[in-house]
């Protein structure tokens, strides 16, 4: 059995990572999920993410390698965090917008990604302009206007539309793929027809961090079961 240990900043997005997993139809995994509000919060008061805020998240992941084979930072805003983190931690610590820039832009053609967090669009930005380097790929950042105020006030469908609305508005503008950067951002996707659903990163990222603690298992214990 591999084990996926979640780092998230919302505690919505526990339920989110659930669904994800039931969704994704893998087996052989497990999720176990760690909540620190405190990190993204403190990334908003100061306009983004600073040293001491990278420092408290790396040490946040490191703790949380620990009886996992894979780390997974689900927040954004934090994601470059999990790059240093990995330099020297024993297990795979992945961020979870990291497969999902890879899947949006490896056909090329033009790539919106939408963000909800004014803290999320620089890091985002640099994440899926360096993934279309090799693709070729044109990608546009674009923050959803009052969605994380509604996300906040706890008005969740709202928050929803919104964001399905600007995806919907991105797909008739002429992008070829949509992305939500957001792993809160997911069911949004919900709200629209199958042909026209973006890419979410829980579910991408999930097969992802499945593979990733699959290599760590087999290396560690050979005779565990695979992850399908």
């Amino acid at each position: 059995m591999a084990r996926i240990t979640c780092l998230h900043t919302a505690q919505s997005n526990v339920a989110v990572f659930d669904v994800a997993l039931a969704a994704a139809a893998l087996t052989g995994v497990t999720l176990h999920h760690e909540v620190r509000a405190d990190l993204l919060a403190a990334a908003e008061r100061e306009g983004g993410l600073t040293k001491q805020i990278a420092q408290r998240t790396a040490e946040a992941l490191r703790c949380l390698c620990d009886g996992a084979d894979v780390v997974l930072l689900t927040c954004s805003t934090l994601g470059p965090v999990a790059e240093i983190a990995a330099d020297d931690a024993s297990i795979p610590i992945i961020r979870v917008d990291a497969a999902l820039a890879a899947e949006a832009v490896k056909d090329g053609g033009s790539v919106m990604v939408l963000c909800a967090v004014k803290t999320t669009v620089e890091p985002t930005r640099r994440l899926f302009e360096a993934a279309a380097q090799a693709t070729g790929a044109e990608v546009s950042v674009c923050l959803v206007p009052g969605a994380w105020a509604a996300f906040k006030a706890g008005d969740r469908d709202r928050y929803l539309a919104m964001v399905a609305r600007a995806s919907d508005d991105a797909m008739r503008g002429g992008a070829t793929r949509v992305a939500l950067a957001q792993a809160s951002m997911a069911e949004a996707s919900n709200l629209l027809p199958a042909a026209q659903r973006p890419l979410t990163s829980p579910t991408v990222c999930l097969k992802a961090a499945a593979t990733a603690a699959a290599t760590v298992t087999s290396a560690l214990r050979p005779d565990a079961p695979s992850v399908t």
